[in-house]
């Protein structure tokens, strides 16, 4: 049986019930790793990626600490005895394809890149792990705590994400609908960034948003975040009061993006309260 393709497995142990899901688990992808530690199992999760403990990645950081780590490397990974391996899109092609011709199942997770998509990716785990019934659970409270936040309307402040090398996002990305969600409109569908690219800080400048929304920066600089100190983008930054959410809270499609949107609804409020004093 070990030598079927991990998605037939994964449907062979959702059909047979919660407890007969795969025993020995290894999770080799950041995203991955932080689903697999939401819903597994105790022991049931053998390993997850080094990535898991870096708090500037990781929204778990701390919870991957009870864990062991594995480097993406099929041999590593070949020795801790797994009966399903879990890898996300962009996971090194070469320790996947190895891994299945070693006869071990590895299912592939693809990005999250709607708030809808986090859903789909807590159903997903929950069905390859065999623990449907804590999917939903985590699920209903997802979708609970989401309901409470305001939508962005059209009088809603005018707001964008601007990171290292003039990197923004639009509606058609998870971080772009994290920032809908948080009740801010989004500069760049206007500036006709539906999806990821690189918006000049000239037209950031000419956009002139109500709200510049940064990622925390890492302790050691580079030519990348330089453009962050153009002037342009440090006069938007000054006088919107720029705020910050963390890179781990939105990098990855679990109910940990909730985190970021209530980071940003509250910079939406600080707004709102001072501009109703001006």
């Amino acid at each position: 049986m070990r030598r079927l393709p991990g998605i037939v497995l994964a449907l062979l142990w959702a059909a047979t019930g919660a407890c007969a899901g795969p025993s020995r688990v290894v999770s080799m992808n950041l995203c991955t790793d932080q689903l697999a530690m939401l819903l597994a199992a105790p022991g049931q999760l053998a390993s997850v990626s080094y990535i898991a403990r870096d708090a500037r990645a990781s929204a778990m950081a701390e919870e991957a600490l009870a864990y062991p780590i594995n480097h993406g490397l099929a041999e590593e990974i070949y020795l801790l005895q797994p009966d399903l391996v879990i890898a996300g899109a962009y996971s090194t092609p070469a320790t996947t394809d190895m891994l299945r011709r070693l006869g071990v199942p590895v299912v592939v997770f693809q990005p999250a890149s709607s708030l809808q998509d986090v859903r789909a990716r807590i159903l997903q785990m929950g069905q390859v792990l065999g623990r449907e019934e804590a999917a939903r659970a985590l699920l209903a409270d997802y979708d609970q705590r989401l309901e409470k936040f305001e939508q962005a309307g059209p009088e809603a402040p005018r707001a964008v994400l601007y990171a290292a090398n003039g990197f923004t996002s639009g509606s058609m990305t998870l971080a772009g609908q994290i920032l809908r969600a948080a009740g801010l409109r989004n500069i760049a569908d206007e500036l006709g960034y539906a999806h990821s690219g690189h918006m000049p800080p000239e037209l950031l400048a000419l956009a002139a948003p109500d709200l510049l929304i940064g990622t925390s920066p890492y302790p050691s600089g580079s030519r990348s975040e330089e453009v962050l100190l153009h002037p342009a983008v440090r006069r938007l930054a000054g006088r919107s009061g720029a705020g910050q959410i963390r890179d781990a809270d939105w990098v990855c499609g679990t109910p940990d993006v909730l985190r970021a949107v209530a980071a940003l609804a509250e910079e939406r409020r600080i707004f709102l309260e001072k501009e109703s004093r001006e």
